[in-house]
């Protein structure tokens, strides 16, 4: 703008000397003023210089104004002299310092304000500033003094970034010491300490992270206490603390993966619903989590098994509560579905009728061979075929039970006994099977609790001991057992008393024989018993079969009445053993062997159950 003023100026009117000299004054402090600093752009630069040319030449052609200059110059040193005597320096401006033309004292005393901001570009700054001075120089020895100290600054500077726990920016900033002095061969090594350092510190890190995703918090807590002797604050403070509090969080999550696990092994859907609610609370941030995940799936698997067992059972409603508790994590989307499916074919069979069975088994065809269950769906449909079989058996035997043909009674048992334990029908087949032996063991041994009535009506001890006799046949597992025993104790009693009064007669009043000493009552029985195990030594059927007959001969009042009936257990058995042995190769004889069995013995009720069995396999 002054410039723009000053030349119509020039135009109007001519110009003093004294004017000219203070405008070229004025020009050329204007253009030492506006000299670019070394950091602004050369164009710039070279528009000042070719002003301070016009200025220089243009005061070189008056002597008027270069009078003018001198005195202004000479003003200028009397005005300096004056402040550094009255100790008022002027502060310089160093950012707008032309560096080219700057003495070596103003570059060291900037360089000193740049260093004295500790941050590594000023310190380069600083270091550059003044590094190019030449050795004979007066300031030579301080610049390298402070060079020296500025770029060891530089490193200790990376050395707190490296405490702080930034490697990479202490690193960065180490390798930017100049290579002047000696700090420069520090950097190397350093770099080398400090990457030493943080590799043994992220190792220890590292293990103590493995030991938690082992669930080993205790190994946990001894690696990270070992980053306490790393030689570097951030290790030591910061990251020690956040392993620390990592540590004692992943300790409470593993506490849930023990409790939950505990409450797996107990089973029970109240125990996995818990143990599910305390996985599902850890963060899959935790180290821990996978072993939650792994829990979980093995909580689910455990939770199908529950299920499995109750479509078992055919209770549905169980099974439909649990699998639709199973938690996603477990993986078993496909078995839920399937589960379901089955579920509902089973719940078509609940009346037992054929065409239930044939809709239930078109259900389950709908899962297919890829699916998971197939092999479930296929041995259920199997089961059904056979019950379907089962039901049709049990139909019969409730319509041939309604005769009383022994033959009829005896096919429906035949008939039932072929329900299947796993049929869900099958109880109702036992009864049906209890009913008809029952009823059929009423039509066998009523006759001879009548017969034994009979013969015991005529009061005399030969009628009372064939009626006990008769009544042994009846054994006590059968249905009129109770009956018949009750009426063999009483006609016993009633034998009592008839012999108690023959002794009485027979023997002289001055000197009773004891009971114990009656040839009736032991001498006879002793000697049936010595002949019927006598005739059982034979070995044979029929010889055994004579030594059981002979020993229900023993009177049921006798004392020696249990020993006999003993012996007659013991050869029922041989007899049944035999029968048994020869079932497989000749069932017919079995049968012959097994219907010589005496009721009244041990193994009647076994003998009686196993001849339905073998007539049957001959039939076949």
């Amino acid at each position: 703008m002054t410039r723009e003023r000053g030349i119509p100026n020039r135009r109007n009117r001519k110009s003093s000397p004294s004017h000219r000299s203070v405008a070229a004054s004025s020009r050329s402090t204007q253009a030492v003023q506006e000299l670019p600093s070394p950091k602004e752009s050369p164009t710039k630069l070279a528009a000042v210089l070719d002003r301070l040319n016009q200025a220089r030449t243009w005061l070189f052609s008056d002597w008027r104004a270069m009078i003018a200059l001198s005195l202004a110059i000479t003003g200028g040193t009397t005005a300096l002299s004056l402040a550094f005597l009255f100790k008022l320096p002027a502060v310089p401006n160093c950012p707008s310092i032309f560096w080219p033309l700057a003495s070596a004292s103003l570059r060291l005393h900037c360089a000193q304000l740049a260093a004295n901001k500790r941050t590594p570009n000023d310190l380069l700054e600083a270091i550059e500033l003044v590094k190019n001075l030449p050795s004979d120089h007066p300031l030579y020895a301080e610049a390298t003094r402070l060079i020296e100290a500025w770029a060891q600054e530089i490193l200790d500077l990376s050395e707190e970034s490296f405490q702080a726990g930034k490697l990479d920016a202490a690193i960065k900033t180490a390798r930017r010491v100049p290579r002047v002095g000696t700090a420069h061969t520090q950097v190397e090594e350093r770099i080398k300490k400090w990457q030493s350092i943080w590799s043994s510190a992220e190792t220890l890190y590292r293990k103590a992270e493995e030991a938690l995703r082992q669930q080993n918090w205790r190994l946990a807590m001894t690696e990270a206490g070992r980053l306490l002797s790393i030689d570097n604050t951030f290790w030591q403070t910061t990251k020690y603390q956040e392993i620390s509090g990592i540590i004692a969080a992943t300790r409470d999550d593993i506490s849930k993966i023990t409790k939950a696990k505990s409450l797996i092994e107990s089973g029970g859907i109240q125990n996995f619903q818990e143990a599910i609610k305390l996985l599902a609370s850890i963060n899959n941030k935790s180290y821990v989590y996978q072993g939650a995940q792994e829990t979980l799936v093995d909580a689910g698997k455990k939770m199908l098994a529950l299920a499995d067992a109750a479509l078992d059972r055919r209770d549905t409603t169980a099974a439909l509560d649990i699998i639709r508790q199973i938690p996603e994590a477990a993986n078993l989307k496909q078995e839920i579905e399937d589960y379901e499916t089955l579920a509902s074919a089973i719940n078509r069979i609940g009346n037992g009728l054929p065409e239930d069975y044939d809709a239930a088994t078109a259900q389950a065809q709908k899962i297919g061979a890829d699916r998971p269950t197939f092999g479930k769906a296929q041995r259920l449909i199997a089961r059904w075929q056979a019950e379907k079989g089962d039901m049709a058996q049990l139909n019969r035997a409730q319509q041939l039970a309604q005769s009383n043909r022994p033959e009829d009674l005896q096919a429906a048992i035949d008939a039932a006994s072929q329900v299947s334990s796993s049929n869900p029908k099958s109880r109702e087949a036992r009864q049906l099977i209890q009913r008809i032996t029952s009823e059929m063991q009423d039509q066998e041994d009523r006759p001879l609790i009548q017969q034994a009535e009979q013969i015991a009506s005529r009061g005399d001890a030969g009628s009372l001991q064939q009626a006990i006799d008769l009544l042994g046949r009846i054994s006590s597992r059968r249905s009129l057992g109770a009956e018949a025993a009750d009426k063999r104790g009483q006609y016993a009693q009633q034998l009592q008393a008839i012999r108690d009064r023959e002794q009485e007669l027979a023997q002289p009043v001055s000197s009773p024989v004891p009971d114990s000493a009656t040839p009736l009552q032991g001498g006879d029985a002793v000697l049936t018993l010595q002949k019927a195990r006598a005739a059982a030594n034979g070995g044979t059927v029929d010889s055994v079969t004579e030594g059981i007959q002979i020993a229900d001969t023993v009177p049921i009042a006798s004392p020696l009445r249990p020993e006999a009936q003993t012996l007659m257990n013991d050869l029922s058995q041989q007899l049944l053993q035999t029968a048994m042995s020869q079932a497989s190769v000749d069932p017919a004889g079995a049968i012959a062997i097994a219907q010589r069995i005496p009721l009244g013995t041990n193994a009647y009720d076994q003998a009686q159950s196993l001849i339905p069995l073998w007539q049957r396999s001959l039939r076949r």
